[in-house]
């Protein structure tokens, strides 16, 4: 018996959709450049023309509608964040430097310490 949630896809006339959406962008930058002896505003216009059409073809495929409903649900799940306040983030910065800090004087008492055994005791350089 056949699972009802399972969700077929027809993946072709997505894929078509976004190739004819690249195919429309090419078409506005080749314009742009084939009419090299018309004015700048028909030369952008044909130049903006194909590339909103692409938006607009990619975004009206299935994969664009798939994308705009995971930006709308990736826009809810932000605002349902809670940001620091300016003085938690002050402080958490403050302490991400103190932090900083301490290790840089570790790694450099480490690598003074490491410095000392080899060429001091086992190389006997001084």
């Amino acid at each position: 018996m056949a699972n009802p949630n399972v969700e077929t896809v027809n993946a072709s006339s997505g894929k078509w959709m976004l190739g004819v959406a690249v195919l429309l962008v090419v078409a506005g930058v080749i314009g742009f450049y084939a009419l090299a002896q018309q004015p700048s505003y028909v030369r952008g216009a044909a130049l903006f023309g194909g590339i909103a059409l692409g938006i607009v073809v990619a975004l009206v495929s299935a994969p664009g509608k798939d994308f705009i409903g995971f930006a709308k649900e990736s826009y809810r799940e932000v605002r349902k964040v809670v940001w620091p306040t300016r003085k938690e983030a002050g402080q958490m910065t403050g302490l991400v430097f103190v932090f900083v800090v301490i290790m840089a004087l570790f790694l450099w008492s480490a690598d003074k310490l490491i410095e000392w055994v080899v060429f001091s005791l086992v190389l006997g350089w001084k």
